[in-house]
């Protein structure tokens, strides 16, 4: 299979988004189809939504200011915080992700292995929507991290 962009339409005939299943139901010869690019991007801009939501959140809380007189408990309020910000440093790099991936259905590149030039495949795409590389490609990367280390 190679790279081909295709006229079907990104909707189907009642104007929404196609589901998970009918995505999944999709032939071989549909991969990359207009539809499909439809629901990846959905996906993603939404994914984008909820991590720029979740970084607005934790600015607001972390600028709550407790004073909390026990040791202890202003300890277990610190921990808290670093936590929350490990997890937003976490959602940050997933946010960089989320927008190349973006930036790559824009581009028609989508759905493609970086390495091999292969389809990722629909499942793949489902469970991790940034996904660049093959399963294959990608076990063979991990391998030889593991092997070589970075």
């Amino acid at each position: 299979m190679t790279k081909t962009t295709k006229s079907t339409p990104a909707v189907n005939t009642e104007g929404r988004v196609l589901s998970e299943d009918e995505i999944r139901a999709m032939g071989e010869k549909d991969y990359m189809n207009a539809a499909q690019l439809a629901f990846f991007k959905a996906r993603l801009q939404q994914l984008e939504k909820d991590l720029l939501k979740n970084a607005g959140e934790t600015t607001e809380h972390l600028r709550e200011t407790v004073l909390v007189p026990d040791p202890a408990d202003r300890a277990t309020i610190e921990e808290e915080h670093a936590l929350e910000l490990r997890t937003r440093d976490r959602e940050r790099k997933l946010l960089k992700k989320v927008q190349q991936s973006i930036a790559s259905i824009d581009a028609g590149e989508y759905g493609w292995c970086e390495e091999t030039g292969e389809p990722i495949g629909i499942p793949r795409l489902i469970a991790r929507p940034t996904a660049t590389l093959s399963l294959e490609a990608q076990q063979r990367r991990e391998l030889k991290q593991k092997l070589y280390g970075d």
